[in-house]
């Protein structure tokens, strides 16, 4: 078993957070990745409403005993959403893009434990300083909306150099045993990953993006600054090359305003018993809630999609991924204690 000081404040078994990726981390996911010894976390970003949330939350609660978090985005919210966690008393409350001085106070006083993903050595210390319970430090090989600029190899020791004693988190091209062996000797205590979670039974997203993920490589992946920004500007993101984006390259990756078919409607999406129209290089997830062509939308994904093969329980994702750690750590123990020749 892989104890960290992650895991023994969080009360897990293993160091492993599955991210919050908006709609598509739903509770079935969330309580899949808990009931497996680590932490699931629960999509509350993307506007839902806060009736809505409560229900996600307490349908968590339905599934598991164990702990678990939410992923709130700062930049995005009104008054509500960080309000209605702390209410139910989440375990963890996980921020992103933005400023979490207003929230640690409240969380803390309701015992709920606060993290906060972020991209740079300032932004890492500014938590710290702020009073987080731990910092998760993302690199710039993640999916979805991308805080980091640095490769994690170079940001999560930095990060743990400038924060210690608080624990570090390392998310953005992690998928597999070896991925987590690696960010704990760069001196983290656990992993954040969302693209290997995107390719489980429980997420909440149709087959066919699961297919696109597993035949993926890096090189299929592009960063952007505003290619998808309609709904969340100056957000820097990287997705899986489609139609959509091939057709933007073509076109001399144009900047907003000036891009092919700008102000297009490419679909709907339903909700909480709403429905509201998705357009052209907006931000919307892809899940089965989108009514529309998934190459006309962004697929949200990591460079580790390169590692990614097969679609398996999120359950057995955590199982794996902790048995192979554990062989690899052995296996370099071994290494260590080998006789040296004379």
């Amino acid at each position: 078993m892989l104890k960290t000081d992650l895991s023994e404040r969080l009360g897990i078994e293993h160091p492993i957070l599955s991210a919050g990726m908006g709609a598509c981390a739903g509770p079935e996911l969330v309580a899949a990745v808990s009931n497996a010894g680590a932490c699931g976390v629960l999509g509350g970003g993307g506007g839902f409403p806060l009736p809505y949330l409560r229900e996600q939350i307490r349908r968590v609660r339905a599934l598991t005993a164990k702990p678990f978090g939410v992923n709130v985005i700062l930049e995005q919210i009104e008054e509500g959403p960080i309000e209605t966690c702390i209410d139910e008393r989440v375990p963890l409350l996980v921020l992103f893009w933005g400023d979490p001085r207003p929230y640690v106070g409240p969380a803390h006083q309701n015992g709920v434990r606060v993290a906060i993903q972020v991209g740079s050595v300032r932004e890492a210390v500014a938590a710290a300083d702020a009073g987080v319970d731990f910092v998760i430090a993302q690199g710039v090989e993640a999916g979805g909306h991308v805080r980091g600029t640095t490769a994690l190899s170079v940001l999560v020791p930095a990060v743990v150099d400038a924060v210690a004693p608080v624990p570090v988190v390392a998310s953005g091209g992690v998928a597999d045993g070896r991925g987590l062996v690696a960010a704990l000797s760069l001196g983290a205590q656990g992993v954040s990953m969302g693209t290997r979670f995107l390719a489980s039974d429980e997420a909440f997203v149709p087959r066919m993006y699961q297919e696109r993920i597993m035949s993926g490589e890096s090189e299929d992946t592009v960063y952007s600054e505003d290619l998808f920004d309609i709904g969340w500007e100056n957000a820097p993101h990287r997705v899986l090359r489609n139609s959509i984006v091939r057709e933007w390259e073509a076109a001399g990756k144009p900047r907003t305003g000036h891009r092919p078919g700008e102000g297009a409607i490419v679909g709907r999406v339903t909700r909480a018993g709403e429905t509201w129209e998705v357009p052209k290089y907006g931000v919307v997830a892809p899940t089965p809630h989108f009514a529309g062509d998934l190459e006309s939308i962004a697929l949200w994904a990591g460079q580790s999609c390169s590692l990614v093969r097969e679609i398996k329980p999120a359950g057995q994702i955590v199982r794996d991924i902790v048995s192979e750690a554990e062989a690899l750590i052995d296996r370099l123990a071994r290494i260590r204690t080998a006789p040296q020749p004379v």
